[in-house]
């Protein structure tokens, strides 16, 4: 069983300023009011979870984050991750381009047409990228590479020895 958690003293100031946050048009510093006055009135954070249908570790959250920067808690922080890291570097982006201009059928798939998903699954099967990422992530790498995904679905090539030819003729480009 957790210890029991509960937000420090509060002084004067705090408690007026937790007071007026109740009737603040801001869900985060309303529910955040919400939180703090409960626990100062001495009430669990499992019982504070219960009243107000949230989880009983948002409540041990908040109640932390209140007992370490104060009335700054109420604000809400940026939700942007404090580092990323790119699912492809250099090479990872240069071997994705030269899966796309094969066709997904090399690679036993059904279709001779890419999808966004199914580079991502093709890539990760082929060891291009650590884990299996979103088609948004192959989306970004390929515009990393200032190719349009419109322009990559086109990449597709045919094992017909006339293609280039019957596709000049369609699009009206040589290639």
């Amino acid at each position: 069983m957790r210890t029991p958690i509960f937000v420090r003293e509060l002084s004067p100031d705090e408690r007026r300023a937790l007071e007026s946050g109740l009737r603040s048009a801001d869900a985060f510093t309303l529910r955040r009011c919400q939180i703090l006055l409960a626990s100062a009135k001495g009430l669990h954070a499992i019982h504070i979870a219960h009243n107000l249908q949230c989880d009983d570790q948002t409540v041990r959250n908040a109640i932390h984050d209140f007992n370490l920067n104060g009335l700054a808690s109420l604000t809400p922080g940026s939700s942007r991750p404090h580092t990323t890291r790119a699912a492809f570097d250099e090479a990872g982006v240069e071997r994705l381009r030269a899966l796309l201009h094969q066709s997904p059928r090399t690679f036993g798939k059904a279709t001779s047409v890419w999808t966004l998903p199914l580079a991502a699954e093709v890539g990760f099967a082929e060891g291009v990228t650590r884990t299996l990422v979103s088609g948004e992530t192959i989306r970004q790498a390929l515009k990393r590479l200032k190719v349009g995904w419109k322009r990559a679905k086109r990449w597709i090539t045919s094992p017909d020895p006339a293609y280039v030819r019957k596709k000049s003729n369609v699009t009206g480009s040589s290639n």
